[in-house]
């Protein structure tokens, strides 16, 4: 889930088809293949590249960011012509500055094609006009995007081997094996380079940056359980080098339809959780001045026997979506504590919560 992000489901859920189009299947026994499988899979459904980290500025003052690049197989042609919407590919971009105040952000969308939309195979390498994220023959991304109001130009530098999720990379998001999808993480990427902060004049200003991301990439065919009303998922890269994944997808009455957590130590151990080990309990809810939602920014997950505290660095990190994948959700940068049982580990993370908008709110059935 990290990149379940808005994953595209709130669209393609609505998207009638004059005949039910076949995508590929995800199957379990299918071990993900690195680095190849970083890049483009067309043959299914949906895919997104999810970029999310905690950054400093050189006066110690902290942001965070979020870049997402979603693909989206619409079923109409076979991609033969330029001109045949086979493919879309959707972008969004946020900052979340506290000397701001809230959350910034842009998205956009275009159906793939003439080199100016695209999501190649084998290598990540997608491109949407400006916005861009390609991974470099030495390893390294560079993460390019003049959004409105702000911009992100910046190279993550991998730390640790890729973080395979559920099993083998086949990572189960319901009851039933088909609502399932292939998912990968990379925590603790290194980030450098440059941020271009909003301000209340519209001149912003461009600093240096450093910090640390978490990279999600997720592809599936199948959408989630019919009695799902959204989810919440944490990406958290622990102070110590270790990582922690954590989702609960959320039924119309709030109980867990499926849930799950990864856990890696910083020497590379892996615990996995299954859905009775793993609960997201709100602690503090925040109230949107735009929608009038009201999210739990402030949370406690528990994974096993352990609890983490989750605290937003701002609250208001609600990002609406309805001109690109028609969601409106809260992700946003989040501190990370531990209790006892962790043995008081901290780090950094983000936090996504969908689901909380009602119909009348946001107009969106």
């Amino acid at each position: 889930m990290g990149a379940l992000s808005t994953m595209l489901i709130a669209l393609l859920s609505t998207t009638a088809f004059a005949a039910e189009p076949q995508f590929a299947a995800v199957v379990p026994g299918r071990a993900i293949e690195w680095p190849l499988d970083s890049g483009a899979h067309p043959g299914y459904r949906t895919e997104w590249w999810y970029a999310t980290g905690w950054l400093q500025t050189p006066d110690h003052k902290p942001l965070g960011f979020q870049i997402t690049f979603f693909r989206s197989n619409t079923g109409k042609g076979d991609g033969a012509g330029a001109f045949e919407p086979s493919q879309l590919i959707v972008a969004h971009a946020a900052l979340s500055d506290p000397a701001y105040g809230r959350l910034v952000h842009d998205q956009n969308i275009a159906r793939q094609g003439f080199g100016l939309a695209y999501a190649n195979a084998g290598n990540i390498d997608v491109k949407l006009d400006a916005w861009r994220i390609i991974r470099e023959a030495d390893g390294r991304y560079a993460v390019d995007a003049d959004a409105a109001g702000f911009a992100l130009h910046l190279v993550f530098t991998p730390a640790q081997p890729p973080m395979i999720q559920g099993d083998g990379g086949y990572s189960r998001k319901g009851p039933q094996p088909q609502q399932a999808s292939y998912y990968y993480s990379e925590p603790q990427l290194q980030v450098s380079g440059k941020v271009t902060r909003p301000s209340s004049s519209g001149k912003g200003e461009s600093v240096e940056v450093t910090g640390t991301a978490w990279l999600d990439h997720e592809w599936s065919s199948t959408l989630l359980s019919a009695d799902a009303s959204g989810w919440d998922w944490l990406g958290a890269n622990l102070d110590d080098g270790g990582a922690l994944m954590a989702f609960k997808v959320r039924s119309r009455d709030g109980r867990a339809i499926w849930a799950h957590a990864a856990l890696r130590s910083r020497d590379g151990r892996m615990t996995q959780y299954g859905p009775g080990d793993v609960d997201f309990t709100p602690e503090r809810r925040w109230r949107s001045p735009r929608t009038n939602t009201e999210y739990p920014v402030a949370m406690t997950v528990r994974v096993g026997g352990a609890r983490w505290h989750l605290a937003p660095l701002i609250d208001d990190q609600e990002l609406d979506s309805r001109e690109s994948t028609g969601a409106v959700y809260w992700e946003g940068a989040v501190t990370v504590s531990g209790d006892a049982q962790s043995a008081g580990q901290r780090g950094r993370g983000y936090l996504e919560l969908t689901g909380y908008t009602k119909a009348a709110e946001t107009g969106k059935r």
